[in-house]
């Protein structure tokens, strides 16, 4: 089939490179986000997926909303036969789902009907779940609605970050969505309704969401700390300026029995910080404009004193 692929982060790369190996498909274009600032001087850089393209000389459209005319133009004269869509970061009018006459196929990061909306790994982290893996599903306008195509399984390891996670579903994916446009290619795979039990939604996460409530048991504090690794970043404060949590160890026998929730104690070789049940214990954190550090390594040049606590008001 003639495909124009649609995505933008590194985590779409993947799909990206297993469809362009496909002898059966053809990758005409791809469609990405616009040009994003990064960096410390803020220059304008192209997506993961322009740069991938862009290696392998192929088209590349980058509309500020996918309805503008323009690209709807050329989407037309480009003449897909099915678009094949990870993590892309818009929605997609009528207008532009109707141009290919196989659709736009989508592969999401969960178990559909579960975790439909934009941070599927991180909802499930939260949630606990043993269980996650990809879909391929028909786009239609609803969220994460359309029927679906196939599914591909992963078991979430006990110390899973999402990126951990979402690195091998995107490699798993990625086959997946190649067996699913060759179901379609060649007529031997038809979608089905998703069923109405079991929806669940998994909306984006916030810097305030990733902000750690040292009162909630320590289970519940390590899911935010791994789900928001690596981005947006579970954080505290300390003496009025942001802290990032990187990683610890929820374990119940990681420290003191006893510690109030948010205090911290300093050993020589360890930091420990109560919680609503018992204490866990710090292994990587990022002070505000600085790099990544071990917490005990922090804990020295911070001279931290008896009973300090994180998210106290600064002196």
């Amino acid at each position: 089939m003639r495909l124009v692929f649609a995505g933008t982060p590194e985590v779409a790369v993947p799909a990206l490179d297993t469809l362009i190996a496909s002898e059966r498909h053809e990758v005409a274009a791809v469609v990405t986000r616009p040009d994003a600032r990064a960096g410390r001087g803020r220059r304008l850089v192209p997506s993961p997926v322009a740069q991938r393209a862009e290696e392998e000389g192929i088209e590349i459209l980058k509309p500020t909303r996918p309805r503008d005319e323009d690209f709807l133009t050329r989407l037309r004269e480009i003449g897909p036969d099915c678009c094949p869509v990870v993590a892309y970061g818009a929605l997609l009018p009528r207008v532009a789902l109707d141009v290919p006459a196989k659709g736009w196929v989508n592969l999401h990061f969960s178990l559909l009907p579960a975790w439909r909306g934009a941070a599927p790994v991180q909802h499930a982290l939260l949630a606990g779940d043993e269980m996650s893996g990809a879909t391929t599903f028909l786009i239609e306008e609803g969220l994460d609605s359309g029927p679906v195509y196939g599914v591909v399984t992963e078991q979430v390891r006990p110390r899973d970050t999402s990126g951990d996670l979402l690195t091998r579903l995107a490699f798993a994916g990625a086959g997946l969505l190649a067996a699913t446009m060759d179901g379609i290619d060649d007529g031997t795979l038809q979608a089905v309704p998703q069923p109405e039990e079991g929806v669940s939604l998994a909306p984006k996460i916030t810097v305030e969401d990733a902000r750690i409530d040292w009162t909630a048991p320590a289970l519940r504090v390590d899911r935010v700390v791994r789900a928001c690794s690596p981005a947006p970043g579970a954080w505290t404060e300390f003496r009025g300026e942001r802290l990032k949590v990187r990683s610890l160890m929820p374990a119940a026998d990681a420290g003191p029995e006893e510690l109030p929730p948010g205090q911290l104690r300093v050993g020589k070789n360890a930091v420990h910080v109560g919680t609503g049940s018992h204490p866990v214990e710090l292994e990587w954190v990022q002070p505000q404009g600085k790099k990544p550090m071990r917490a005990a390594d922090w804990a020295r040049g911070t001279r931290i004193e008896e009973g300090a606590r994180f998210d106290a008001p600064a002196v």
